[in-house]
């Protein structure tokens, strides 16, 4: 299983970094790959918790050289494409974990929701209607600490899959 974790290149605060790196070592302790934008802040934590553990790490990169990834990242992707990488970020994942984050985040949060994949939520975008005044509270799926956070990704998978058998 591959889950995408995002979060700001630049965090505001410690928490979101310590949040992020124990997501990831609470992934890869469940043998689940990780994904994200391969870059700095909660991309760089999400990959050195997850090796902290013998993980695996994708990194989605938004240029045009493989360097430009952070030192934890097993696997990096170069797209060339900018902030349009987003998109492949939340659908290499079976399911994302979005901690803090900043415009790009919620890009991202927004192409999962509206592709249903679910989003599980740690410190994250609260979102409560849409432009048309359509409630969509709820379509985060709140964590309360990183080991919440997996359990509810992992269950929000097999949900997903299950749905899909019976479709």
């Amino acid at each position: 299983m591959i889950i995408s974790v995002i979060g700001s290149s630049n965090p505001a605060n410690r928490e979101h970094v310590e949040l992020a790196e124990e997501v990831d070592r609470e992934l890869a302790r469940r043998d689940i790959k990780v994904v994200c934008g391969g870059l700095s802040g909660i991309m760089e934590a999400v990959c050195r918790g997850a090796k902290s553990e013998g993980g695996t790490t994708i990194g989605i990169l938004p240029g045009r050289a493989a360097a430009e990834a952070n030192s934890y990242v097993d696997i990096p992707i170069v797209t060339s494409m900018g902030y349009s990488r987003n998109v492949i970020v939340v659908h290499t994942g079976a399911a994302v974990i979005a901690i803090g984050g900043a415009f790009g985040t919620l890009s991202e949060i927004g192409h999962a929701l509206s592709d249903g994949i679910p989003v599980i939520g740690l410190k994250t975008w609260p979102l409560t209607s849409n432009g048309d005044g359509v409630d969509i509270n709820g379509s985060i799926i709140q964590a309360l600490d990183p080991v919440d956070a997996v359990e509810k990704a992992i269950a929000a998978v097999a949900a997903r899959s299950n749905h899909r058998k019976d479709s």
